[in-house]
């Protein structure tokens, strides 16, 4: 059994910060990418940005320049570092990763539960 546990959403004002982390944990042999993806009432789910296990990254175009992801490969936990937000990044924001378990098999994709990010004044 894998578990992804998503934190640090909230309510911020436009132009503020918030960090989101997320942490894996359960029956875990290894893990390749781990990401953030949103979704906004009434939109499909998009990417935000993932990290592979040797720190490749990759970002939406809507957030380079604002948002950092960075990982911790001995905690098993991904950060979102989200700076000059703006209210059109409000959504709920979902924690992903490719987690190969201890059973063995190839490698498979886990979802968070998901954290709300609301950008308004």
């Amino acid at each position: 059994q894998v578990q992804l546990v998503e934190s640090g959403g909230g309510l911020v004002q436009p132009g503020g910060s918030l960090r989101l982390s997320c942490t894996a944990s359960g029956s875990i042999f290894s893990i390749y990418a781990m990401g953030w993806y949103r979704q906004a009432p009434g939109k499909k789910r998009e990417l935000v940005a993932t990290i592979t296990s040797h720190g490749g990254t990759n970002y939406a175009d809507s957030v380079k320049g604002r948002f950092t992801i960075s990982r911790d490969n001995a905690e098993n936990t991904v950060n979102l570092r989200m700076n000059t937000l703006r209210p059109e990044d409000t959504a709920v924001y979902y924690c992903n990763a490719d987690i190969r378990t201890l059973s063995g098999g190839s490698y498979s994709d886990y979802w968070g539960q998901g954290t709300q990010v609301t950008v308004s004044s």
